[in-house]
Order: C-alpha cells, then structure tokens, then sequence
C-alpha cells in the first residue's frame, strides 16, 4: 500500500511538473502568435449587432426561396445522353423525382429514382440559394459515382432559365472537368435540363432531363 501511495504521489509530481512546462511553453508560443497576429490584421472590428443582423438575413428564406419552392412535387423524368456529334445515344424514360423543400424552406432537394441504360439508378440534387453571396448553387450525387457535382449559377427571370457554371470528376482520368447547365421553366407543369461539356473550350452537349409534373 505504502509502495502504490509513493508511486501515485511520483506519478502526480511528473505531471505536475510536465503541465508547469506545457504552460510556459504554451505561454510563449501564444505571445508570438500574438505578435504576428497584431501584425497582420488589418480588419476593423465587427459590431456584434451588425453580424447578428447579417446572420439573420443570411439565414433567412427569401423570394429565391419561394420561387424554388413552386417547382416542389412530383415528377416523372426522361434522361438522355448525347454522342460528340450531337445525336442521341440512349434514352431513359420512367425516371421518378420527388422535389421538396427542406431545413425550413432553405433547400430545395430532389430525389430521383429508376432504371437507368438497365442499370437501377438513384440520385440526390440540392439547390440553394446564398444569400450573402447572391448567387444559386447545385449539387448532385448519385449512385453511378462516388465523386460530387458541384455548380453556381444565375437565374435569367425574363426568359426563365437558370445557367450553371461547374465542375466534375472525369472517371478514366481523376481530374475535374468544367461543364455548363441549363435549368429552363418551360411553364409551371414542364420542366428542361440540359448539360455541356465545356473543356477546352468547346461546349458539347452530353445530356438532357424532361421533366413533367405528376
């Protein structure tokens, strides 16, 4: 009992004099962060009310959000891929796609689910709008890949059309490719997406979605 007593009373010393060191350590490392920090900061500070203020427009929903969530609901989705040359290559019909908006009105997330050139095929899209940023933002993955789609883009209010600007994973070489999206309202029941390929700088259709309101 006296030997565990001693080596407890041992042990608690060595840590006791380990955390001194640590904190002188730690003390001096923070004083020369410090220092450079001092040094290069060049931003006024931030009113506390006026990052609230901010926050709460940035977390706010607004009429982007409100006009993303008139295309909520249920479609039946027909996909198309495209040969170099233009023509169709093949054609998925049948594709069903449940739209909703989600986390309070602030995404507009579509599943989609089906046969695909014989395969069964799922696939998740996300568009959001930033406030802060002002610009719309997609996102796609499904199972046909294991990498992410991501896009930004504008909407065209007179002629209903919405371009995104973004970049894949090329499967064969690894590397991301740039592509440019259309997302057309036809009217309230029809809806068109078209993608491009856009790398060196050549644009090439590579594939179409028809979507019809159920």
């Amino acid at each position: 009992m006296k030997n565990l007593m001693m080596a407890a009373g041992l042990m608690l010393l060595f840590a006791t004099a380990c955390n001194s060191e640590k904190k002188s350590s730690t003390t001096d490392s923070t004083t020369i962060d410090t220092s450079i920090t001092k040094n290069n900061d060049t931003s006024k500070p931030v009113d506390s009310a006026e990052m609230m203020k901010a926050w709460e427009a940035y977390m706010t929903p607004g009429n982007e959000h409100q006009w993303m969530a008139k295309t909520a609901g249920n479609w039946e989705a027909e996909c198309s891929f495209y040969k170099p040359d233009g023509s169709v290559m093949s054609t998925s019909p049948g594709i069903k796609a449940e739209t909703k908006m989600v986390l309070g009105g602030r995404y507009l997330q579509s599943n989609y689910k089906g046969m695909m050139d014989g395969m069964p095929f799922e696939g998740i899209n996300t568009m959001a709008y930033d406030n802060a940023r002002k610009v719309y933002i997609s996102t796609w993955i499904d199972n046909m890949g294991t990498g992410l789609m991501y896009a930004e883009g504008k909407f065209d209010n007179d002629h209903k059309v919405m371009t995104f600007k973004g970049t894949a994973t090329d499967a064969a070489s690894g590397k991301q490719i740039p592509f440019r999206e259309t997302f057309t309202i036809v009217d309230d029941n029809n809806q068109l997406m078209e993608m491009y390929d856009t790398k060196d700088g050549k644009e090439a259709k590579t594939m179409s979605i028809k979507l019809v309101r159920k």
